[in-house]
């Protein structure tokens, strides 16, 4: 090779990974902060990267997704979101109110798109849910108010039952409102509802002694990332203890929960990454409108009924969207 054509060759050897660097650089940078695993948000994470590809942004292709996992300690919340903030990402990911607060207090500038249980309005993410204002939407589950449908459920499930249990973990934000709420709606039902307390997966077998020892009839779970992670385990431990469960994820029906009644995450989150997608292309957080979950999936394993000597009423099982048999 002559001298001229191999430092022209050599140049190019350079310039093409400098190249492929200045592209990578310039890729929007969306972060993604959850209090969680990784594990525990497969199906948000599945419905999340789906919406994104529905506005054409691919992680690795045309965006690059910066993820922060609390793995269930909320306390990191906060410092991973200033952390986000800091690097001046395009857009904030943030499942779940406590990762939704921590993006909110680290930034009034970087657009956040939440998903919440909670009402955004009421715990002052947004002015309103059609005119947001500021720098945050999203998408609402409402997981508080549907609650008592849980509960309710439960109850004409096992019409007998006055005594329920409700497992909540203590460092969620969110509990005081969850137990509120629930212990309103137990009264109407007259019901009395016994709350248990898990912060980690390593207090789950003491939970389910405890409920021997109150004399429960039922179990509700509440919605926590902790719970989402592990629903596969409380399910198995509903099964081991005989003890008729609800919880919002379908995932712990086909485990070999009683019964599940909740929102789709998968569908919630791929809202979300609609979303982010949108923001990416220039619109705005404040003009996107919060919006409300609308897919709600009740499901019924009759398997479980039957191990468990239950009787499921015909009505609720005509309700079901899905049987397990």
């Amino acid at each position: 090779m002559k001298r001229r054509e191999f430092i022209t060759a050599l140049g190019s050897a350079f310039a093409w990974p400098l190249a492929v660097h200045a592209q990578q650089s310039a890729m929007p940078v969306v972060g993604f902060i959850a209090a969680g695993t990784s594990e525990g948000y497969a199906l948000a994470l599945e419905g999340f990267l789906k919406g994104l590809s529905e506005t054409n942004y691919v992680d690795g292709k045309n965006i690059q997704i910066e993820y922060r996992w609390a793995e269930n300690q909320y306390d990191r919340l906060q410092a991973m979101a200033a952390e986000l903030a800091r690097k001046q990402v395009a857009v904030i990911a943030a499942p779940t109110t406590p990762a939704a607060r921590a993006a909110k207090a680290a930034t009034a500038v970087i657009p956040i798109v939440f998903t919440t249980i909670a009402n955004p309005v009421q715990i002052g993410f947004v002015d309103s849910l059609n005119r947001p204002g500021g720098n945050m939407t999203g998408v609402t589950l409402m997981s508080v108010e549907v609650g008592p449908k849980l509960l309710e459920l439960l109850h004409v499930a096992l019409p007998s039952a006055t005594i329920m249990a409700l497992l909540v973990n203590p460092t969620n934000p969110n509990v005081e409102t969850q137990s509120r709420t629930l212990q309103a709606a137990a009264v109407k039902l007259g019901l009395q509802v016994q709350v248990l307390n898990a912060s980690s997966e390593r207090d789950f077998d003491a939970v389910f002694a405890k409920l021997q020892e109150l004399r429960a009839s039922a179990l509700m779970i509440s919605q926590d990332p902790l719970f989402n992670g592990q629903s596969r385990q409380l399910a198995a431990l509903t099964v081991r203890y005989r003890m008729p469960a609800i919880y919002e994820l379908r995932q712990f029906a086909l485990a070999g929960g009683l019964m599940s009644y909740g929102d789709s995450q998968t569908n919630a989150w791929r809202q979300a990454g609609i979303y982010v997608g949108r923001i990416l292309r220039g619109e705005k957080p404040a003009d996107l409108p919060v919006m409300q979950a609308t897919k709600f999936e009740f499901v019924i394993n009759l398997n479980t009924a039957k191990a468990l000597g239950l009787a499921i009423p015909d009505g609720l099982i005509s309700a079901a969207d899905e049987v397990i048999e």
